[in-house]
């Protein structure tokens, strides 16, 4: 790792994934898409607040007119995250009903929450609806998720960067890397 590319973040240890190869493998999963929903205007939706920064990148790389909308959501406290259940904060603003939707997520990691949401989507009746992650954390998976597209698969460690946080911050990294040991100071959940 350089100077450069660490920035001015002396508490990652080390650059896991650069920020060329996020922006490639980004442009693929876009082509797949493109090439999947051709003519359909898919309705990109994502979760606030770490899937920003991959879902900007990934519409730019469909060619063609698309939509986006988010939902915020809350975990209620320990036992209620451990089984999946959140509170929905904000919800769609775009119906859904007979829609293409791709439900973009920025990371997996146990995909108890990612469950709850896809049943709630699904509840509201898309004509279509498939997952779309760009870091898969597979070590904690609980629950199965059919995933149609995948980015990276991440190690089971503390990592930070491209939307990943921990307390909210590092999510602006443009690339994805260790942090510190001494940079955890607090237990912090990051992903579902």
């Amino acid at each position: 790792m350089n100077d450069t590319e660490n920035g001015v973040f002396p508490e990652i240890q080390e650059v896991i994934i650069s920020q060329d190869q996020i922006l490639e493998k980004v442009r693929q999963i876009g082509g797949q898409i493109a090439t999947d929903y051709q003519y359909k205007n898919p309705l990109f939706i994502g979760v606030l607040k770490g899937v920003l920064f991959f879902m900007a990148d990934l519409m730019r790389s469909v060619p063609y007119s698309c939509e986006v909308d988010f939902l915020a959501i809350s975990n209620y406290n320990t036992d209620a995250r451990k089984k999946g259940m959140v509170r929905l904060v904000k919800d769609l603003d775009i119906p859904i009903n007979g829609r293409d939707v791709v439900f973009v997520e920025d990371v997996i990691d146990t995909g108890l929450t990612l469950n709850y949401i896809l049943k709630n989507l699904r509840d509201r009746s898309p004509a279509s609806l498939e997952v779309c992650v760009l870091f898969n954390k597979p070590a904690h998976r609980l629950i199965e998720i059919p995933i149609k597209y995948k980015g990276f698969d991440l190690p089971d460690r503390f990592v930070v960067g491209y939307g990943l946080d921990h307390h909210e911050k590092y999510r602006n990294l443009p690339y994805v890397g260790l942090l510190k040991g001494d940079a955890i100071h607090l237990p912090h959940f990051s992903g579902d």
